[in-house]
């Protein structure tokens, strides 16, 4: 509401001048801003009609509020609700309020001469300064009104986006959804999946939360909120400079804004039409995640296999098999032999040795070498726990495919008997190009080369 002061009133004459010259008056200001603001002229015919309008029942209210003082906050209104819907999205709040300036320029120019004394011209100058600004708050509260439903929906939208990745459509709706927010479909993608920080926190607060911080590193985020899961995926903004520290950085300080317990990083995937399974892996890792109490926040999804096959998730005892034992497969039997013997002999490079009928140094080359093809080093107790299940896990589908337990063409990985060895190694192997590890050198075993007992 404008203040309450007291000012001589407007003689009636004056008032049917400015009622008169109304029309004219609203002309007087659009051609202004025509000449003025380069941009009006180019709007659409239907969106100038909108401005004309909105000017026209400006010029008539501040007539009848000259008369009723006291209407002020429905006459103010009431410029901008008879205008077109969408004229606000066509038109910033920025070009409004250079708009409604030119606007209280053209009135200060042609109102003073319709006065008929000096105390009327002041009094007309000073109500248009006043009526000027009373247009500008309403301007602002409509443009505020629908700033929030347009979050709202877009809100809305986001939601929709995030549930549709987790069920894996890759359909042009998800795409076109996603443009919308103005997110870069074909943008490689990250994942995060957690707790929300707060169950009471409204969903727009924590959204608005996790943009504004992922805009501090260059990022993009959609975040999805089901119920007490926190879904986000984050890509690089386009053109932005990178974030010192790498995209492990970014998703560290993004993890931060989740709620207590692990946060699991889903693998990189090549675009959002892909992040379905990507999504997918984080959320079971989330479920397997508090066998691995250690574990860093966030998790890598594949550094939760061990626990995700636990938990029976077949993607991940497929992997445990494709990725960490297919190296020891492809290198032949005696790699996968000697890490079966150590993990079920207790880990004991000795008794793995004797069970081998080889020197400790034999084993302890062969358990470097399985180290640095899968990388997980058998002698950590979690490399020991990943390639343990790893063993498990490829026993079992290879028994379920048919091909049988012992590997690929008759490859064992159980522990050999003494006698179905027949020769020993007495040395150690050398490593390829060392000197320090000589070529293994076999000598009968006594058990089998002595022949029968009589």
């Amino acid at each position: 509401m404008l203040p309450d002061v007291h000012r001589p009133p407007v003689a009636a004459a004056t008032l049917r001048r400015l009622e008169l010259a109304s029309g004219g008056l609203a002309a007087a200001c659009l051609a202004e801003m025509e000449r003025r603001r380069p941009w009006f002229a180019r709007l659409p015919a239907g969106q100038r009609a909108g401005v004309a309008l909105v000017t026209q029942t400006g010029v008539t209210n501040f007539v009848s509020w000259l008369q009723e003082p006291e209407r002020t906050t429905p006459l103010t209104a009431e410029a901008f609700r008879i205008a077109p819907r969408d004229l606000a999205r066509r038109i910033s709040l920025r070009q409004t309020v250079e708009l409604v300036r030119i606007a209280a320029d053209v009135f200060e120019e042609h109102l003073p001469p319709l006065a008929a004394d000096a105390a009327e011209r002041h009094e007309l100058t000073s109500a248009v300064l006043r009526f000027g600004r009373e247009i500008a708050f309403a301007a602002a509260t409509v443009y505020a009104g629908a700033a929030e439903s347009r979050g709202a929906w877009d809100a809305r939208l986001e939601a929709l986006v995030v549930d549709a990745v987790l069920r894996g459509d890759d359909d042009g709706a998800l795409l076109s959804r996603a443009a919308a927010l103005g997110w870069d479909p074909g943008a490689p993608v990250r994942c995060l999946v957690g707790s929300v920080p707060d169950p009471d926190q409204g969903s727009p607060q924590l959204i608005t939360e996790l943009r504004r911080q992922a805009a501090g590193l260059s990022h993009e985020v959609l975040v999805g909120v089901q119920g007490r899961r926190l879904v986000v995926l984050l890509h690089a903004t386009p053109g932005a400079p990178s974030v010192r520290g790498g995209e492990d950085l970014v998703l560290a300080e993004i993890a931060d804004r989740f709620g207590p317990g692990p946060v699991v990083a889903g693998p990189p995937s090549a675009d959002l039409a892909g992040a379905g399974a990507a999504v997918a892996e984080a959320i079971a890792g989330l479920a397997a995640a508090p066998g691995h109490p250690d574990a860093d926040r966030p998790v890598a999804s594949g550094d939760l296999l061990p626990e995700r096959a636990l938990t029976g998730d077949p993607a991940a005892r497929r992997r445990l098999g494709e990725e960490v034992l297919a190296p020891l497969h492809d290198a032949g039997g005696e790699l996968l032999r000697t890490l079966a013997a150590y993990l079920e002999g207790g880990s004991s490079l000795e008794g793995c040795a004797r069970a081998l009928y080889v020197h400790p140094n034999t084993v302890r080359y062969r358990l470097r070498r399985v180290g640095e093809l899968v990388g997980w080093a058998p002698t950590t107790p979690r490399g020991a726990f990943v390639l343990r299940t790893a063993l498990v896990a490829d026993r079992i589908a290879r028994a379920g495919d048919g091909r049988g337990a012992d590997g690929p063409a008759g490859t064992a990985t159980a522990v050999p008997t003494a006698r179905a060895a027949g020769r020993r190694d007495t040395r150690p192997e050398r490593a390829p190009g060392g000197r320090d590890e000589p070529l293994p050198q076999t000598v009968p075993d006594p058990a089998v080369s002595a022949g029968p007992r009589r």
